[in-house]
């Protein structure tokens, strides 16, 4: 299970969405105050899904194709919340809620990448048994 690319990548967005998300701050209101994804409950509810879907995605490595879906899904996931990012940085002129952009709000964009690539890893294992079972 684990010495698989596409698992370690899996681990990878675990960590990204489960556990980075709460300690790496969005961004600084007006007040210079940081704002976490633990601070509003679609953001946590959004990034818990993500974890929890990369965990199940890991733990279903025997079932390729699932893996799979699991891995598109959680690229939704991850879309739906890069768009909530940017409503709300760009949902009133000035300089009303967002002051700065922290690194957090790259956190979706990074877990998409590491989730095209493991589905990338996962096309490949299945293109090796398709190819191996095509030689018996």
């Amino acid at each position: 299970m684990i010495q698989r690319i596409q698992s370690v990548y899996l681990l990878l967005v675990f960590v990204i969405s489960g556990v980075l998300s709460l300690f790496i701050p969005l961004w600084k209101n007006m007040d210079g105050v940081d704002f976490y994804a633990a601070q509003n409950q679609w953001y946590v509810i959004l990034f818990g899904l993500s974890a929890a879907l990369s965990i199940f995605s890991l733990l279903g490595y025997k079932k390729r194709q699932t893996q799979f879906v699991y891995n598109r899904i959680n690229i939704l996931l991850n879309f739906i919340l890069i768009g909530l990012f940017v409503y709300q940085t760009l949902n009133l002129s000035g300089e009303t809620t967002v002051s700065e952009k922290g690194i957090g709000m790259f956190l979706p964009l990074v877990s998409i990448i590491l989730l095209a690539l493991a589905n990338k890893a996962i096309k490949r294992d299945e293109n090796l048994v398709k190819s191996a079972d095509r030689i018996r």
